[in-house]
């Protein structure tokens, strides 16, 4: 299995790129993998490489060239990848609009919560003949936003830490009835893409964290007549950079094993006897260990 092939000591950590980052420059030993996951095919092909003491897998969500909306990812193929590959860390970055005044379009925040408004994107593993219910009240894995957050104070980011992260379907942007409301629930940022990966993460026994680049402030604030792509697109530009001086700064402080590691342990809930061989083929990378 490949997964056990590029196990090292060394942390293996997966960057899941958000829109404008479509590669990671600084790494060594390139090379480009395609992997094929009974979910279907991952965003687009992996690039794996080193960067100091830490093996990197890139992925960019949205495919190279930005081909693919926000609830056409198919983000059980891309978890299910970089954790066929090895990943116990997940670095998402995610480009978002601000729901408070100060958090300014230019920066950063690194939310530890979520709030889910999305419809129908596929959000477990499992299903089709067997059942488990991971813990998720804490969806972050706080040692990595720390060192997250570390990370863009090191490299002279304005960063936000903690807060609250809804998620919505899009492609559209928000109404202003809706990015009202959504401010009286008290979130701080909103976008598209956090679920449902950080939910296929914790299932995959991975610690997840997003990197969020704030490019607007929504609809609800005076400024704003309306949230425009080209807009969006000439903050991201800028942002781009530094989440990649970032992202470098936060390899670097990676260590130990994953909190997560065992999240499955006692979440599944079927009894061994009756899990069905193809499911057992089908999950046998995320549960094996335990049957």
């Amino acid at each position: 299995m490949v997964h056990d092939e590029l196990m090292s000591d060394t942390p293996t950590i997966g960057v899941i790129g958000g829109s404008g980052l479509y590669d990671l420059p600084g790494l060594a030993d390139v090379t480009h993998v395609r992997v094929a996951t009974p979910f279907g095919d991952p965003s687009d092909e992996i690039v794996t490489g080193r960067m100091g003491d830490a093996r990197l897998l890139f992925l960019p969500r949205h495919g190279r060239g930005h081909r693919i909306l926000p609830h056409e990812v198919n983000a059980r193929a891309n978890i299910y990848a970089l954790k066929e590959l090895g990943a116990e860390w997940v670095i998402a970055v995610s480009a978002v609009g601000s729901m408070r005044e100060d958090i300014r379009p230019g920066d950063l925040a690194v939310p530890h919560q979520y709030i889910d408004r999305t419809r129908a994107r596929p959000s477990t593993f499992f299903g089709d003949g067997i059942a488990a219910h991971v813990s998720f009240a804490d969806p972050v894995c706080l040692s990595l936003a720390g060192w997250l957050a570390d990370a863009a104070d090191a490299a002279g980011a304005r960063v936000h830490r903690g807060g609250t992260y809804v998620v919505i379907d899009g492609p559209q942007f928000s109404t202003r009835a809706e990015s009202k409301l959504y401010r009286s629930w008290g979130v701080d940022v909103i976008g598209m893409t956090a679920l449902p990966e950080a939910k296929l993460a914790r299932e995959a026994e991975m610690s997840y964290a997003t990197l969020a680049l704030a490019t607007d402030y929504d609809v609800w604030h005076h400024s704003e007549e309306a949230v425009t792509a080209d807009a969006v697109v000439a903050v991201m530009r800028k942002n781009v950079a530094v989440a990649r001086d970032v992202v470098a700064r936060t390899v670097a402080l990676v260590h130990g094993p994953s909190p997560h590691a065992h999240a499955l342990e006692n979440a599944i809930m079927t009894a061994p006897a009756a899990i069905s061989p193809a499911a057992r083929e089908r999950l046998g990378l995320l549960i094996g260990k335990y049957l």
